[in-house]
């Protein structure tokens, strides 16, 4: 939940407030909690006190309800400065191809489904994550925060027009590979589809409509995760999971 006129977005969740407190405590403006949730959050209060900003325990979990706009902020929420997604151009661009792995999100647009992806790709590893601006690409959210566990704190989010633009301009050694259930390539192929010294950057499609036309055709190639055939494919965070960990694998064991 966004409070426009303070420019701020919150946070809640206890995993998700906790990483921020640990790693990122100069982002937190405000900071509400539950009494039983004290004990967890004396160093980063001690340090907004220093700061001279605004830290308690709530009268009633209502409080926090509606700083959040959620039933689900488990106890503390925290008010940070509303999040701007810088555009992936110049220098950031080209150290695309230093990364281990990088991942496009080509209109993936549910905010859990983004939280659980981040979740994902922190738990792995793999620290960048491009976003589109297109109308249907899920942003930063509360929700977003607190279904990704503290994940927001250990990847960096960058923007682009579309993923069409993205893929247009990568560096020569990173190679895409886009998600798509129908395509003849299985994930366990990934080995001789990424060479060595590449760089896979991993792209995952709308949950609906998956990957558009125009996005698979700019893919180096394409891949699929099989299963019984019962269900036509995974959920995007599900793939996203599977993919992450099969790339950074195969990636390590080529650098070995």
């Amino acid at each position: 939940m966004k409070n426009k006129q303070l420019r701020e977005l919150a946070v809640c969740g206890f995993e998700a407030v906790r990483a921020l407190a640990e790693q990122h405590p100069e982002k937190i403006q405000r900071l509400f909690f539950t009494h039983d949730r004290s004990k967890y959050f004396g160093p980063v209060c001690r340090t907004l006190a220093s700061e001279r900003k605004v830290y308690r325990t709530v009268e009633s979990e209502k409080e926090l309800e509606k700083l959040c706009g959620s039933v689900h902020h488990q106890g503390v929420v925290a008010m940070i400065p509303e999040p701007e997604i810088p555009s992936l151009t110049g220098q950031a661009l080209q150290e695309l191809g230093t990364k281990k792995m990088v991942l496009l999100l080509d209109r993936v647009g549910n905010a859990n489904n983004l939280g659980a992806i981040i979740r994902s790709a922190a738990f792995f590893g793999a620290d960048t994550i491009i976003l589109s601006e297109e109308d249907d690409q899920a942003q930063v959210s509360t929700s977003m925060y607190r279904v990704a566990q503290g994940g927001m704190e250990f990847v960096s989010l960058w923007r682009v027009p579309s993923s069409c633009w993205i893929l247009d301009k990568l560096p020569p050694n990173v190679k895409s590979v886009g998600a798509d259930h129908r395509s003849s390539n299985e994930v366990h192929e990934l080995d001789r589809l990424i060479p060595n010294g590449a760089t896979p950057l991993i792209v995952l499609g709308n949950e609906e409509t998956g990957l558009s036309p125009e996005t698979k055709k700019a893919c180096n190639c394409l891949v699929k995760i099989s299963g019984t055939g019962a269900i036509e494919s995974l959920n995007v965070a599900q793939a996203a999971g599977i993919l992450i960990y099969t790339a950074i694998k195969i990636v390590e064991t080529k650098i070995r």
